[in-house]
């Protein structure tokens, strides 16, 4: 049974994408003078219950709320090939489309498109008034023989700018890099009181572009949250084993004063002399010697602490097990699983050279990515993995609160905001169309509807975010040049401007019989595309109900 979290989910984020797109049609429609005749949320027969019906009349307009949420339309006098001659039309052809200038015509038709844009700008006006909080510029962890190592950033030290320019906000740090491989960055940054300027020179690496494709990417070492006292115990003979601690333990006070994150307890363990006492978040204190620093004492941040392995996978044929401690790929030192990640995803199927600590035993074995299911991307898609999972070893880095009151201010940044996300968008259509990404991220109804309830799940930001992508992307398509969506129609009033006639009705006939049969084929395989994707899960379904 389809849960009700589900349907409201999706319901409700059609539901405010089509009355936005329809109103805009409606309102610019009426303020032209055209009569509107039927304004429809929904495909079908109207919502009711008994003699109860979301249908009323007003000004000589019908409203409807129909059953079926895929769509919408605002129906107005004069619209449809043909419909000039209608009895209706006859009576009344002042107040036709047909009748309007050209100006008006294609005002009435971009006003829907151009409201599914104004309504990213005013979710992000609203946002940024109530507060958005984002990931400050405030290092969380610095990976070892990082250039930002070398450097001698350190986690607490707050990037206030890069080559000159002001940043507070991690994501502008972190695309600053990853655009810049192979240059060097000057970074200024906050540390304490005192303000230090370092030179840094970025490392180029394969990585995943915002697509998802691989490509080489700048890299640092730097990552915006922080290590969790999680501990990674290499060796059997070090310091460290021999008092007991083995990886996986998790280490919450030291000499019993609290720690929190991997920077905090190298601080405090650091400062003590004499026998020091590790309090553990499960198991007895364990006493080990104070040598100065955690290296000395041999642990490690547990950064790739494999918690499971997918049967049949290639870690699995490798000899991957639970519990082994990943320590570098192909001879770099892991410092995240994030970066390790993305290294096996853009990979591109090329064999990876591994080395792992296990029972206090240093293991090397070669392991070659295969395409499995990608749980982060659209449903359906696949991505280079090696099939592990890791234990959760990192800890929220520091946020910042993004609030701006002053509509002045708020509104030409809401703009910025959702024209950066346009512009992606854009980007990926181009990208689609010439292949370099997969047709099959192409998506319909059941991919949307998916995508509605996991974000739904996530909170009310990811699906705002998910409302203004889905509404940006509808714009978009309506702006498509395709006869029967907006942007059809609006050629089809150009070219009736340009010969200064109205078009025959036979060619408009010809043009709507087009863009329906484009649009069909479109949503095909668009919904191809969900099918293909749901198949597998819908099959294990029917065997598992069946107890094959």
């Amino acid at each position: 049974m389809i849960a009700l979290d589900f349907v409201f989910a999706f319901v409700l984020l059609l539901g405010v994408l089509i009355t936005v797109h329809e109103f805009g049609h409606f309102i610019v429609a009426k303020w032209c003078g055209v009569r509107v005749l039927k304004f429809s949320i929904g495909f079908g027969p109207t919502v009711g219950l008994g003699r109860f019906r979301m249908r009323w009349e007003r000004n000589g307009t019908e409203y409807v709320v129909a059953w079926i949420p895929l769509g919408g339309f605002v129906k107005m006098l004069g619209e449809q090939p043909g419909e000039e001659e209608s009895e209706e039309a006859l009576a009344d052809p002042e107040h036709t489309l047909g009748a309007k200038p050209v100006w008006q015509k294609l005002a009435v038709v971009f006003a829907g498109p151009g409201m599914n844009l104004v309504l990213p700008v005013v979710i992000l006006a609203i946002s940024l008034a109530v507060g958005i909080q984002r990931a400050a510029s405030v290092i969380g962890s610095v990976e070892d023989g990082s250039p930002a190592a070398a450097a001698g950033l350190q986690p607490g030290d707050r990037i206030t700018a890069i080559d000159g320019e002001p940043v507070r906000f991690w994501g502008d740090v972190e695309t600053r890099v990853r655009e810049a491989p192979g240059s060097s960055l000057d970074l200024s940054v906050a540390r304490g009181d005192e303000t230090l300027v370092a030179n840094l020179d970025v490392a180029g690496r394969k990585g995943l572009d915002v697509f998802l494709q691989a490509s080489q990417v700048g890299w640092l070492g730097l990552q915006h949250r922080r290590e969790a006292t999680t501990l990674g115990v290499p060796a059997s003979d070090s310091p460290a084993s021999l008092a007991g601690l083995r990886s996986g333990d998790q280490v919450v006070a030291v000499a019993g004063e609290p720690v929190e994150d991997w920077s905090q307890l190298a601080a405090v363990y650091a400062a003590q002399r004499g026998p020091v006492e590790l309090t553990l978040e499960e198991g007895d204190p364990v006493r080990v010697p104070a040598l100065g620093d955690l290296d000395a004492l041999g642990v490690v941040p547990a950064t790739v602490l494999i918690s499971a392995v997918t049967p049949d996978s290639p870690a699995s044929a490798a000899g991957l097990a639970a519990g082994d401690l990943i320590l570098t790929l192909d001879g770099t030192p892991v410092g995240s699983f994030a970066s390790f990640a993305e290294s096996v995803r853009a990979s591109e199927g090329r064999a990876l050279e591994l080395t792992y600590a296990r029972e206090g035993e240093t293991h090397a074995t070669p392991v070659t990515p295969t395409l499995m299911d990608d749980a982060i991307g659209p449903s359906g898609q696949q991505a280079w993995m090696v099939g592990i999972r890791a234990e959760d070893a990192t800890l929220i880095g520091a946020t910042l609160l993004d609030r701006e009151v002053n509509p002045f201010v708020s509104v030409p940044r809401a703009v910025g905001m959702t024209w950066e996300r346009t512009a992606l968008i854009l980007r990926a259509v181009g990208k689609i169309v010439t292949g370099d990404v997969s047709r099959k991220q192409i998506g319909g109804p059941v991919e949307i509807a998916r995508q509605a309830h996991m974000a739904f799940q996530a909170g009310w930001e990811i699906y705002l975010n998910l409302l203004i992508m889905i509404s940006i992307n509808l714009a978009i398509l309506n702006l498509l040049p395709i006869p029967i969506l907006d942007g059809g129609q609006a050629v089809l009033f150009a070219l009736e401007g340009i010969k200064r006639s109205p078009l025959s009705l036979k060619t408009r006939e010809i043009a709507m019989q087009i863009g329906v049969t484009m649009v069909v084929l479109l949503m095909g395989f668009a919904l191809w595309n969900d099918i293909s994707r749901s198949w597998s899960s819908f099959v294990d379904w029917l065997r598992g109900s069946a107890g094959l």
